[in-house]
């Protein structure tokens, strides 16, 4: 009797994550924050100290400047930012001078003098919270230490309740490329229930004044799962997207991670799941969002991003630095990227300030990865834009990169989730819906199974 032979299963990606449960989800960086240490600290000093042409990276890398406003009207219940609601003027002064002196630490430095920034990000926090004297010294005081003349982009966050005419225009002549609107939601019950400080008719307002003043682009960001969103407002929140058209759209999934009001309530609650839209669920409302866009003529440009004109509309600050790019930032709590180390600084006001008033630079902790792990960092950044170039790792890190994940790489192939077609490495969809995850197979393994953060 003849044998019969029985084809093997084909290979099963890891099951999906079904509830939201604790932790956070969405991969910004590598190493994870988690292996950065104060004792590395020193590493940051010594590189400040030495001009670009002696350090790898070249001297010709991209130098970009992050700004973090960490002041709000209220606290998203969401929210992991190191934010602040109960600081009044003269607190907020202070904190800008701080902002201020060390920038001009920095400047002074070797690595830094004479360089000026290609992109410029003002994130928070809400930078809009700023009035616009503040905004003026801030940014007269900026420019005057690091020249904006050669900035590519000037990307400013925006919470709409936040922005008068005034305001806008002020925010426009500063010199302000690409305007970032935290839209959300469009439902003022889900506004409300979520933490957000704006209601629906701000968002309109808002939106119609800085078209009208003519901001170069206009970002729309909208978050898929929030607290007791449905698939009826899911899709009400798309087609009011689309209805303003705005010229880039950012979408989030909600991820709950451990230092925000909904873990608090879950953990005083005893709950283990939060109470937030599980993850298939999620994938689909953005796929659905992606589909929607695309039919409204919108090209999808990363895992989080759909674009009206792909010609025009580009995210430098994304792009160069998930290239590499000298990151310098400044203000409590900031991640930077200098001469190859990363740094953060000090994550609380008050020592935050005062490290200033002494005239020390207020870095609490950093860390210097190795070659492959720079390598690793890129890799599976530019993983998220959906493709990447594998001729660019090979004259970059003198690697080749279907060598060097040639197990992960296969895996995802294998899953149905990767292809690569000559010099590219592609994603489908859905493995772009779901690339934080996969992102993890690429990991060294003392790094798979720490806290991200």
């Amino acid at each position: 009797m003849n044998a019969t032979t029985v084809a093997p299963e084909p290979p099963q990606a890891p099951p999906l994550e079904k509830q939201t449960t604790v932790g956070n989800y969405f991969v910004s960086n590598y190493p994870p924050f988690s292996f950065w240490k104060p004792e590395f600290v020193p590493e940051v000093y010594a590189v400040m100290e030495r001009p670009p042409s002696t350090l790898n990276p070249q001297p010709s890398t991209t130098l970009g400047l992050y700004v973090h406003i960490p002041f709000c009207r209220k606290r998203c219940h969401f929210c992991y930012f190191k934010v602040y609601t109960d600081k009044d003027s003269s607190q907020i002064k202070a904190y800008i001078d701080a902002v201020l002196k060390e920038l001009s630490l920095y400047a002074a430095k070797p690595f830094i003098g004479g360089r000026k920034p290609n992109f410029i990000y003002f994130g928070g926090g809400t930078p809009s919270y700023l009035s616009v004297d503040q905004l003026k010294h801030l940014t007269n005081g900026m420019k005057s230490l690091l020249p904006w003349d050669d900035a590519e982009e000037v990307t400013f966050e925006c919470e709409p309740g936040t922005l008068t005419d005034h305001k806008l225009r002020a925010i426009r002549d500063l010199g302000v490329t690409r305007l970032s609107l935290g839209v959300e939601n469009f439902d003022d019950h889900i506004l409300e229930i979520n933490g957000r400080a704006h209601h629906s008719k701000e968002i309109a307002r808002a939106y119609a004044f800085a078209r009208e003043i003519g901001f170069p682009q206009i970002n729309i960001d909208l978050i898929a799962g929030m607290v007791e969103e449905t698939e009826a407002n899911w899709r009400e929140n798309v087609r009011k997207t689309i209805d303003l058209a705005p010229d880039s759209v950012t979408i989030y999934e909600m991820e709950i991670p451990y230092n925000t009001t909904i873990y608090q309530r879950m953990k005083a609650e005893g709950e283990l799941v939060a109470p937030v839209a599980d993850w298939a669920t999620k994938r689909a409302w953005v796929n659905y969002g992606f589909t929607e866009l695309e039919r409204a003529g919108y090209t999808v440009a990363s895992a989080y991003t759909a674009v009206k004109d792909k010609a025009k509309t580009k995210f430098v600050y994304r792009d160069k630095l998930w290239a590499g790019a000298d990151l310098l930032s400044v203000g409590v709590a900031s991640f930077g990227y200098i001469g190859g180390v990363h740094y953060q600084n000090h994550a609380d006001f008050d020592p935050y300030v005062a490290q200033i008033q002494q005239g020390k630079v207020p870095i609490y902790r950093a860390q210097t990865p190795s070659d492959d792990e720079r390598l690793i960092r890129e890799f599976i950044l530019q993983l998220k834009l959906g493709h990447l170039s594998l001729s660019y790792f090979r004259n970059k890190f003198g690697v080749d990169p279907v060598k060097r994940f040639t197990d992960p790489l296969q895996r995802l192939k294998d899953w149905g989730f990767l292809t690569i077609e000559g010099d590219q490495v592609l994603l489908n969809r859905d493995g772009l819906l779901q690339v934080d995850r996969l992102l993890h197979e690429f990991f060294l393994p003392r790094h798979q199974t720490n806290r991200y953060v």
